[in-house]
């Protein structure tokens, strides 16, 4: 009932702002998605490495999931020897964020260390918002690693502008690295938030752009379609991808963090995008 463009597009991130939710009923409704008829839309787990006593004390049942690793990549070893020893936990990937003032020569130095051990993880490298974008994006190109894009947060400062985000997605597509987006993609279409005033990227838009970007189409181009509120023309575009350009964009644009499951779903949904009959689980109830 997925269709491919949607298969694993969204990472459970209920964990994290703004949704901060605790961690027992996070579990909880995780393993309602897993066990729900859309579950092929959701994506892994992801937990921070600063909390993984937490997750060890919970006594968790299977499940998979990313670390994050916001202290840079001297913290990621350790961590995933601690997850190794927690019963339920298989780890399937981590993201990884440059330390403040961190080069990218010294980030991408400290890198490999845990690489070899975990041959099968994904890598995740956040690519800073400041001057050592150009070094990172350098490394990552024909590296093993997926570039990650930091699309918002809790204050205005956290959003990229639409050319800042079209540049990123113009230049991991250009060199051939596949990305994922984190924070602030709450709702399929661009749109503003009624309750704090910041305009929000979609995720709709993100991979309509990376499509285009795929196509050729310049910076502007990209920005213009990362503006657009449209939602009905944005999902009739994505639709109308044939399979071979549906696989190039979700090889490209790997997936996105979301603290919210039901909410992207609804909005899927009432788009025509996912079909009817799927409705969310109610992220707060119990099994």
């Amino acid at each position: 009932m997925i269709p491919a463009l949607l298969r694993g597009l969204c990472d459970d991130a209920a964990l994290f702002p703004p949704g901060n939710a605790p961690l027992p009923a996070a579990l909880t409704a995780h393993a309602r998605y897993r066990d729900s008829a859309f579950a092929a839309l959701v994506g892994p787990f992801i937990f921070p490495i600063p909390r993984l006593a937490e997750l060890a004390a919970s006594h968790p049942a299977p499940i998979e999931v990313v670390l994050t690793a916001p202290e840079g990549p001297g913290t990621v070893a350790t961590a995933l020897d601690r997850a190794s020893e927690i019963a339920g936990v298989t780890v399937v990937g981590v993201e990884i964020a440059a330390r403040p003032g961190q080069s990218a020569e010294e980030f991408f130095a400290e890198l490999p260390a845990a690489k070899p051990r975990w041959p099968e993880l994904a890598v995740s490298v956040e690519v800073p918002r400041d001057g050592r974008r150009p070094q990172f994006f350098d490394r990552l190109a024909d590296s093993p690693y997926v570039a990650k894009f930091r699309t918002g947060g809790v204050v205005a400062e956290a959003y990229p502008g639409t050319p800042e985000l079209a540049a990123a997605i113009r230049s991991a597509v250009t060199a051939g690295t596949p990305f994922k987006a984190t924070a602030g993609l709450h709702h399929a279409v661009r749109n503003t938030d009624p309750a704090t005033g910041f305009d929000q990227h979609g995720f709709l838009n993100l991979l309509l752009a990376t499509h285009l970007a795929l196509a050729g189409a310049d910076t502007a181009e990209l920005a213009d379609i990362l503006a657009d509120r449209d939602g009905r023309a944005l999902a009739q575009q994505l639709a109308a991808l044939t399979d071979g350009e549906t696989a190039a964009v979700r090889a490209a644009f790997r997936s996105f963090g979301t603290c919210s499951i039901g909410d992207p779903l609804t909005e899927l949904v009432g788009l025509h995008l996912l079909p009817a009959a799927l409705r969310p689980v109610p992220e707060s109830s119990a099994p």
